[in-house]
């Protein structure tokens, strides 16, 4: 599937469940918010985002903790998870997708590790049952890299939320 539909099919499993969704992007910079605000319809289910492409905003507004991005830098499974978690409380929200990785060119700082390098992404889902950590090594450009993880990021939310509708049901 396409980003576009994609992001049609998680509005309307959200409709359907009377519920929402948030976003915690630091690799996407915004670019899975803009896929579901496109859908008409989405205002009731998507409740925001938060762009945290800096370690401060990631500590400061989405709670994740500043030892663990001193010991591993942004890039990493455990980050993932709590930019998700963090973001789910701070929007009030059912599920939150939360994106974090190296786009390029240049490899990423890697905390304490070594550094990062280009097309490694984490994405999380936290739903009202659990969080899901997903990592993906992707090629290409940078903005291949992005958009080949907004596409990873919309399938696995579109998977879980999906479900969970059709077990509403």
């Amino acid at each position: 599937m396409k980003p576009d539909e994609l992001a049609q099919s998680i509005i309307t499993a959200l409709q359907a469940m009377d519920a929402q969704v948030g976003t915690a992007e630091s690799l996407t910079g915004g670019l899975i918010a803009a896929h579901l605000t496109s859908i008409p319809g989405a205002s009731p289910v998507v409740r925001g985002g938060v762009v945290a492409y800096s370690i401060e905003v990631k500590d400061r507004v989405l709670g994740v903790s500043s030892d663990l991005l001193t010991q591993v830098g942004a890039v990493d499974a455990r980050v993932a998870e709590e930019m998700a978690l963090g973001a789910r409380a701070l929007l009030n929200a059912d599920y939150v997708l939360a994106t974090t990785g190296s786009a390029g060119p240049d490899p990423a700082p890697g905390g304490a590790l070594p550094a990062i390098e280009p097309g490694e992404v984490f994405i999380a889902v936290s739903g009202p049952d659990s969080c899901v950590v997903e990592r993906v090594q992707l090629t290409g450009s940078r903005g291949q890299i992005r958009d080949d993880a907004v596409l990873w990021a919309l399938t696995l939310l579109e998977g879980i939320v999906t479900r969970d509708a059709l077990n509403k049901a």
